[in-house]
């Protein structure tokens, strides 16, 4: 493997992360299917979150069990938007929600020495508090279903990019898991830190 290629691959990655940091939700009143498929793509916190959720299944859960982090990641999801879409998404969401990020960074350092229980609870609980974040933004008066739809498919997309990625980085110097693992957690307590 080409170390030089890898370092030059890693520092792009970083840019385009950082790049993406300063990302906000850019409006609310969210209706229909693509703007729902679209919702996960469109702020970093998302993004970063759905990727790592793939990353750590692939790293640490066996072939057979995979999607079961992604799984459970949905379903709190799915949990979350109606309870956003009740009541709304309350002053330290958007904090909760960069907070998950930055402890997915910690959870991909820890990788095996965290038991996968721990890892099914914090992926469950971001799970429900980026659910809650996308029902917020819901445009009442549109198809919630449709746009449910789409947030799912669209996070579903993520996980199967981090899946895809968690696979290939199995097969990379360990440095290079941990660099991206470092920066999936600075990402997210930079975003906390501007949201407190």
């Amino acid at each position: 493997m080409n170390t030089s290629l890898v370092r030059r691959a890693s520092v792009a990655a970083a840019l385009a992360l950082a790049a993406g940091v300063a990302q906000a939700h850019e409006g609310h009143g969210a209706h229909g299917l693509a703007a729902g498929l679209a919702h996960p793509f469109a702020g970093a916190d998302h993004l970063l979150a759905m990727i790592a959720v793939g990353l750590w299944s692939a790293a640490v859960l066996p072939a057979a069990q995979r999607l079961a982090g992604p799984a459970f990641f949905l379903l709190a999801l799915l949990a979350g938007a109606f309870v956003g879409v009740q009541t709304g998404a309350g002053a330290y969401i958007e904090a909760g929600v960069a907070l998950s990020v930055a402890l997915f960074g910690v959870l991909l350092l820890a990788r095996r020495q965290l038991p996968a229980v721990a890892g099914f609870a914090l992926v469950a609980a971001a799970g429900a508090l980026h659910g809650v974040a996308h029902g917020a933004e819901w445009a009442a008066g549109s198809s919630f279903a449709a746009y449910a739809t789409g947030f799912v498919l669209g996070s579903a997309l993520l996980h199967a990019a981090g899946l895809v990625a968690g696979s290939w980085l199995a097969r990379v110097p360990a440095w290079v898991w941990r660099v991206q693992a470092a920066g999936v957690g600075a990402a997210g307590l930079f975003m906390f830190a501007s949201r407190i």
